[in-house]
């Protein structure tokens, strides 16, 4: 098989591709930040102590880190129109979706990055006179952000990659414009080679300023 990529005209490609781009940026940043608001939840629910708080969130996480992503998404966008009668449509599916699933992940995260605070600032709050959720919004969460700042990056990092899956029900995200660019030149194997060193690239160059984010944040210390 010979490869040609003398088809690239990056000004017609580009057109293809700049659409899923913003598309799979948007939908990592909804689900970081969604993401992390859920999660954070979860984890204060399993850290509080708490049967009835407790028991379903460790139920959520547990389920959602034992199935796969991609089966997710096909679940939610099949049976979603079948319960309320109408389609949401794949886009606001894939949001949606990625951020309850990306919840679980970040709830394991920041519990480790709470439970990493020491415990003796926390009862020195208690001290003062604070309440529970004031030490925990005054003390131990921007601490435990710090900590695990860079685990969070590397984790969204993971979900830019992950947000490829949203192929299955349709979506247009990045590697949605490349199979498109693929098909108009008649060139699918060009253009996934292209997509691969994108992807690469893109997260290559991310991993690089996490590193670098947890190098200062080392120093800091």
């Amino acid at each position: 098989m010979n490869l040609d990529f003398s088809f690239l005209d990056w000004g017609v490609v580009s057109s293809f591709i700049l659409k899923g781009l913003v598309f799979s940026v948007q939908l990592t940043l909804v689900a970081m930040i969604g993401g992390i608001v859920l999660g954070t939840l979860l984890a204060l629910m399993r850290l509080s102590g708490k049967p009835w708080l407790v028991m379903p969130a460790a139920a959520y996480v547990n389920t959602m880190r034992s199935i796969p992503l991609v089966m997710v998404i096909l679940w939610f966008f099949l049976l979603i129109p079948l319960l309320t009668g109408r389609p949401l449509g794949a886009e606001w599916s894939a949001m949606i979706t990625f951020t309850l699933f990306e919840a679980a992940y970040f709830s394991e995260i920041m519990r480790a990055g709470i439970q990493s605070v020491p415990k003796g600032q926390v009862h020195a709050g208690y001290a003062v006179g604070m309440t529970y959720p004031q030490t925990m919004q005054l003390i131990v969460l921007p601490q435990a952000f710090r900590n695990m700042l860079p685990v969070l990056l590397t984790q969204t990092i993971i979900l830019f990659q992950d947000t490829s899956l949203v192929y299955a029900i349709g979506a247009y995200d990045l590697l949605k414009g490349f199979e498109i660019a693929g098909k108009n030149f008649n060139r699918p194997v060009e253009t996934y080679l292209v997509a691969t060193v994108v992807y690469f690239v893109i997260c290559f160059s991310l991993s690089m300023l996490v590193r670098q984010l947890q190098k200062k944040i080392a120093i800091i210390r």
